[in-house]
């Protein structure tokens, strides 16, 4: 989403000359580069000013230590305002009664439903609970029947009434059978409505005021910049919302949406969509997308998805074959499939520091180990097992197979040999010692 807004702010602190000291010369033309950079990403001029307004007063006159540069300094005080600009800490969401009830609300079109279905499958899953989902949508003819079928995806139950076009009737029977069945969590998804609207903006009022939620999010797409910013406005006059939801983080937007909305309304973004996916969404931290809109990576979000997705038991019995050398082609595929679940692969490329920005022009498909695994797959159980078997003729007959070329069976059992050699030689301590000694002696 923010890959053209980190390319000018690179750039704007490229241009930053000078030792010793930050003065007004030699910051005002990256400052200047940084508005440009957050107006063209279309973020609220009034959030841009004051943001850049607020980095030049901090930077100027702070000594620059001999260890860094003064364009380093000033992208640390940049980092640590834009953090503050979205939030600074995370807002989780609040899980305080039994049941906690949630209201969602918003535009139509911004994923309200979607995101239901993903809320109940993260508590579900990564906090214990026990969701309902409750179909308020009764103006749309398929909203009902697309959170019937989201809900058996992720095994939660819905909720409905097709009879009804009463929200407060349907939200007050399903809070009690959420009651009755021991559900502790209680989400509501409602009909996308317009702020001008007058009559469905009442609606939701009065929803609110019979069943007095816990929380109420609202739900906006990323994709629609400065007036995602307008409507929550709008939307927060009518409801005094808890926190916002950005949705199509995926998608090929200028992020301005993400930047504004905290200043402009005063509501933390809680959460973000980033797929169509169930358990394509994360809790939106600041500091790490701040990391991130700064090319710094983002590892605490990687190492957090890995965690989710690699069973530690296995992770030992795994280390037990690599130090014994018997880490196979089965296992290697089942560490791509582990690597798969984690998310979109361009997405987890740029949260390596580094990483992201050397490889931001380069296409990483989603089907990226497909020729891989029709390799793998084209081998026999016995030539998994043991890679040292894979003589000239077996490794055409696997080409074959596969739909490939023997030269890239070839550069995959090349590649698969270094890794296991690699692995061993880090399982060693003794190996360990000795290369970190070799280290020591480099320049």
């Amino acid at each position: 989403m923010f890959e053209s807004l980190s390319d000018k702010i690179d750039r704007a602190f490229k241009l930053l000359k000078g030792q010793g000291k930050i003065t007004e010369v030699n910051v005002s033309e990256t400052i200047k580069e940084i508005r440009k950079a957050l107006l063209d990403a279309d973020v609220n001029y009034k959030v841009a000013k004051q943001f850049t307004d607020t980095v030049k007063e901090k930077a100027l006159g702070q000594q620059v230590l001999t260890s860094i540069s003064p364009g380093q300094l000033l992208t640390k005080i940049t980092h640590d305002e834009l953090s503050l600009l979205m939030g600074g800490d995370k807002s989780d969401i609040r899980l305080s009664s039994s049941p906690t009830i949630i209201l969602m609300s918003g535009l139509q079109g911004s994923g309200k439903t979607t995101f239901s279905g993903k809320l109940a499958n993260y508590l579900k899953n990564k906090r214990g609970k026990k969701p309902l989902l409750i179909a308020c949508d009764v103006y749309r003819p398929a909203a009902i029947d697309q959170l019937i079928v989201l809900g058996e995806q992720i095994g939660v139950e819905v909720f409905s009434d097709r009879e009804s076009k009463d929200v407060v009737a349907i939200s007050k029977r399903g809070i009690q059978l959420a009651k009755d069945n021991g559900n502790s969590v209680v989400i509501i998804d409602t009909a996308g409505r317009l702020a001008v609207d007058e009559q469905m903006m009442n609606e939701i009022q009065a929803l609110k005021k019979a069943i007095d939620p816990d929380e109420i999010l609202f739900v906006v797409d990323a994709m629609t910049g400065q007036d995602a910013v307008n409507t929550a406005k709008a939307f927060n006059d009518r409801l005094d919302f808890d926190g916002v939801v950005l949705t199509k983080l995926d998608g090929d937007t200028r992020g301005g949406a993400a930047l504004s909305i905290k200043a402009v309304v005063n509501k933390p973004i809680k959460f973000v969509g980033t797929g169509e996916k169930m358990d394509a969404m994360d809790v939106f931290h600041p500091q790490r997308m701040a990391d991130r809109i700064l090319g710094m990576g983002d590892v605490v979000t990687l190492v957090e998805r890995a965690q989710e997705q690699f069973n530690a038991e296995d992770a030992k019995k795994l280390n037990k074959k690599i130090a014994k050398n018997q880490f196979d082609f089965n296992d290697f595929v089942g560490q791509l499939h582990q690597i798969k679940k984690m998310g979109n692969m361009k997405d987890l490329v740029s949260m390596i520091p580094g990483i992201g920005k050397a490889m931001k022009d380069i296409d990483i498909k989603e089907d990226a180990f497909k020729g891989i695994e029709a390799i793998i797959s084209s081998m026999t159980k016995y030539e998994r097992e043991h890679p040292e078997s894979l003589s000239g003729s077996r490794r055409q007959r696997i080409a074959k197979g596969s739909g490939t070329s023997v030269p890239e069976v070839n550069k995959l059992v090349k590649q698969f040999d270094e890794t296991r050699k690699m692995m061993r030689m880090m399982g060693d301590k003794k190996n360990m010692m000795k290369m970190m000694g070799q280290m020591k002696n480099m320049r």
